[in-house]
């Protein structure tokens, strides 16, 4: 659904559509992001203090399990095909790809408060980015709609981010063709493909239509990178207040009477899926991070580093 955001207190950007400008301002607050946990740290490549960071490794060979090895690093293909454990070795790497996953699909260009998840989420990818940019990873992502994906392989420097940020500007309206449920499937089986071993691998999206075949890519995901999963909504798609309300809707006003039976439904759907979501990331070792549009990108992201649950 596509609506138009009513905030109650006027924003300092854009609530629809960030500009480049803005975009490449973030590269100022993104220089003092920290994502470390308070107790727990690993330096990484680059200099990195980051809990999304993890072994920051490249897969080096298989060997038999030995006592004491890290049971996460277990191969499980190997395993399953000798019936004995095997272990995964890696060798460090002078850096890491960051790879970003851009929700631009039409449900994504809706709000009621705050700012359209879509601007939400290129707020988002604008600050990983420019974070890696700053510790010396590359930067790389691709951005999906209806309408098919523009992808961007990880590279080093200023360019590389630049590049993404235009897209994430220029790509910043939706498409209206095609199946919402197949473009995110898409996406997310490219993915695998794109974010090689070892990635940091990012994805910023509402999930709707989230189906068996986009679990699996996630799945495959999960084995090789350190994934994160950022859902993205708006406070009226978890809580719906009684009454009549009116909405833009593709270029036409949508009306809705919720009584409280449609109230409740409305709400235990977003749950349902909110929940899925949320045990899917924790069943498969992804990292899960919630993300209103009424919130300020930047404190979801220092709220996420302390990697504390968050409900809805």
């Amino acid at each position: 659904m596509i609506g138009h955001p009513k905030p109650s207190a006027p924003l300092a950007n854009d609530p629809v559509r960030p500009t480049l400008d803005e975009l490449i301002r973030l590269s100022q607050p993104a220089a003092g992001l920290s994502l470390a946990r308070p107790t727990v740290r690993a330096l990484q490549s680059g200099q990195y203090l980051s809990a999304f960071k993890g072994r920051g490794m490249e897969f080096d060979e298989t060997r038999p399990y030995a006592q004491g090895d890290d049971v996460r690093n277990l191969d499980w293909r190997v395993t399953a095909r000798t019936g004995k454990p095997h272990t995964k070795l890696f060798r460090e790497e002078r850096e890491r790809p960051v790879f970003l996953t851009v929700d631009y699909r039409a449900a994504m260009f809706f709000a009621t408060r705050g700012m359209f998840k879509s601007a939400l989420a290129a707020r988002l990818a604008a600050l990983i980015a420019w974070s890696a940019r700053r510790h010396g990873d590359r930067v790389g992502g691709q951005i999906f709609s209806e309408a098919g994906s523009t992808d961007f392989k990880p590279e080093h420097g200023h360019k590389a981010v630049l590049r993404l940020l235009k897209a994430l500007v220029d790509q910043a309206a939706p498409a209206g063709c095609g199946l919402s449920e197949v473009a995110l499937e898409e996406a997310l089986t490219r993915l695998p493909r794109h974010a090689r071993p070892g990635s940091l691998a990012f994805v910023f999206s509402d999930f709707r239509q989230l189906n068996a075949a986009g679990e699996a890519a996630l799945s495959r995901l999960a084995r090789h990178c350190d994934s994160v999963l950022a859902m993205i909504f708006d406070p009226l798609e978890r809580t719906l207040p009684l009454g009549r309300h009116r909405y833009g809707y593709g270029g036409r006003d949508l009306v809705v009477n919720a009584d409280p039976r449609t109230a409740a439904e409305h709400e235990r759907r977003f749950k349902e899926r909110y929940e899925r979501v949320r045990r899917f990331a924790n069943r498969h070792g992804l990292r899960f991070v919630s993300c209103s549009t009424l919130d300020d990108p930047l404190l979801i992201l220092q709220r996420s580093g302390r990697l504390q649950p968050i409900h809805p």
